[in-house]
């Protein structure tokens, strides 16, 4: 599961780059199907980043990766 989620989030982190930013995963709860992502660059902290979200980053995710069943953003991670 980890390798479809790391294909998924390295096609969504080539147009994120486009505008200095990207995405980690955090976390991936095989149970409830519960992905948990953080923003990082000028995506961290942007205005746009629940758009970018909703209408980018969990259409792509949930189209490759069926299992997904609620993705979150945390504002930092270690």
């Amino acid at each position: 599961m980890m390798h479809l989620l790391q294909e998924a989030l390295d096609e969504v982190r080539k147009t994120l780059r486009l505008h200095n930013g990207g995405i980690d995963l955090v976390s991936w709860d095989d149970g409830t199907g519960e992905l948990v992502l953080a923003f990082t660059g000028t995506c961290a902290g942007c205005a746009l980043s629940s758009v970018t979200l909703k209408k980018g980053v969990e259409v792509v995710l949930c189209e490759r990766v069926p299992a997904i069943r609620k993705i979150r953003t945390v504002e930092s991670h270690v």
